[in-house]
């Protein structure tokens, strides 16, 4: 260590409360990776405060030291974000916890940074209101990480991204400087929206200590459809047929291309066969029912009509929460498979519906030397464009070319990152989906709130 970062180092542990700073032995292995599991490193440090103005204090040693840092919530990120690199110290929100307010009637709540999802949900309910964001990490995730990668999860084709629920925030430029935004109003057009400079910008601009959250109505029950469509233009009519007859009581619409259903019901065992017979696709489909009596009769008839016009190959309604569980643990077996696999690559793309068939196939055929036994699993949130693609690479040795044969097919109509954000691991094929002048901006941006580059450096653009 060298005796600039050893000074700063003291002069932190001096300044802010016993028990703050962590080096050497005491840092932990959960501190050098995040789920990624790749180039885990463990920082010469890492700070955990308890207080926004801990967050101040510790950035402001650290930019005056020119002290690089990386910023972690709950480490479930997927691109390598919150992973250190050699030298940086790491600026943990573990121990900034906490639901400060609940708003019942203006719908609202403020919250710590580092509360962890599960934990918003439920204090919403206890409120008889539901925060809508809804990830498979939901236990482990903080609503920090949510909101820096402007997270997406199951429920964005209802409420939206992370982004459509933040009403106001709390962050921490690289200066220590404190901008406290704290709306809580549906409208305001005071001015510039400063809380987008934090929403998805994955820790470069600034940290997120605090924010104010929209809350929605809890619905009276969820109902839940499995559908199978023989072909991808059955699924896309399955999905404009939903919509037009749920309208806003759609909550999900999750696509499973057969390859991942035959893996998660047949190796995995997650549940029983929900049909005899073999598919192409299958749908799994959730209404938030205002009338749970009138509504799944409403979606027993639609499910009904589609499989007699032939749209819907098979259809099966839960009718009991049993049975949705059952359903949708054919959808949740994605992390399970995560597990399952040697070798294994993620990926999380955005593109327009029409393009998905054959972006599928491209992907498929230019990736196909670099797999092994199994195929490339696919499976997403069609309703709102996000696929997922899962593989098994021969050896790491082929991660580069794998990872051009699946963004080198998305190139110029579509996004190389839907809701994991860009981080360290998708920073070379950013190109692909955004424009020079756009990066150009970014830059800008990042220069102009961190002139020292300590926050998250090589992450983004």
């Amino acid at each position: 260590m060298s005796t600039s970062l050893q000074a700063l180092l003291d002069s932190l542990a001096a300044t802010l409360p016993p028990g703050t700073v962590s080096t050497g032995d005491d840092v932990g292995a959960r501190h050098q990776c995040d789920w990624t599991g790749r180039s885990p490193c463990r920082p010469p440090a890492v700070i955990r405060p308890r207080s926004t103005e801990e967050v101040s204090i510790a950035l402001r040693l650290c930019n005056a030291a020119g002290q690089p840092v990386v910023v972690q919530g709950g480490l479930t990120g997927l691109a390598g974000g919150a992973t250190p690199r050699a030298g940086e110290v790491a600026l943990s929100l573990e121990r900034l916890v906490g639901v400060e307010e609940v708003d019942p009637d203006g719908g609202t709540m403020r919250v710590l940074s580092g509360t962890p999802l599960a934990a918003v949900q439920d204090a919403a309910e206890a409120h008889g209101l539901q925060f809508p964001l809804d990830l498979g990490a939901r236990g482990s995730c903080t609503i920090g990480g949510n909101i820096s990668t402007n997270a997406g999860g199951n429920r964005v084709i209802r409420y939206g991204m992370t982004r459509a629920l933040v009403l106001g925030l709390e962050a921490v430029l690289a200066d220590g400087t404190i901008v406290s935004s704290l709306n809580a109003m549906l409208k305001n057009n005071a001015g510039y929206d400063l809380k987008q400079l934090f929403i998805g910008t994955e820790g470069t601009l600034g940290v997120v200590t605090r924010a104010v959250l929209r809350l929605h109505p809890l619905p009276g029950e969820k109902l839940t459809a499995f559908v199978a469509a023989d072909s991808f233009a059955a699924m896309a009519r399955l999905l404009s047929a939903a919509r037009a007859a749920l309208g806003g009581q759609l909550g999900s619409f999750e696509a499973m291309w057969s390859d991942y259903y035959e893996f998660a019901v047949g190796q995995l065992g997650v549940t029983n066969r929900p049909f005899a017979k073999r598919h192409a696709y299958y749908v799994l489909i959730e209404v938030e029912a205002l009338d749970p009596v009138h509504d799944s009769e409403r979606l027993e008839r639609l499910l009904a009509r589609l499989v007699e016009d032939g749209i819907a190959a098979d259809a099966v309604l839960a009718g009991s929460l049993e049975e949705s569980a059952r359903l949708w643990r054919v959808r949740d077996a994605a992390g399970e498979l995560m597990i399952r696999l040697p070798n294994l690559v993620a990926f999380d793309v955005s593109l327009p519906i029409p393009r998905m068939e054959q972006y599928v196939e491209d992907m498929r055929a230019r990736g196909a030397p670099y797999l092994g036994e199994h195929p490339p699993y696919v499976f997403g949130h069609l309703g709102d464009g996000n696929l997922h693609i899962v593989a098994s690479l021969t050896g790491y040795q082929h991660l580069h070319a794998y990872d051009e044969a699946v963004y080198g097919a998305l190139a110029g109509f579509g996004s190389v990152s839907a809701e994991h954000g860009i981080g360290v691991l998708k920073r070379e094929w950013l190109p692909l989906s955004r424009q020079p002048a756009e990066i150009a901006l970014m830059r800008a941006l990042k220069q102009a709130l961190d002139p020292n580059g300590i926050l998250n450096p090589g992450r983004v653009a």
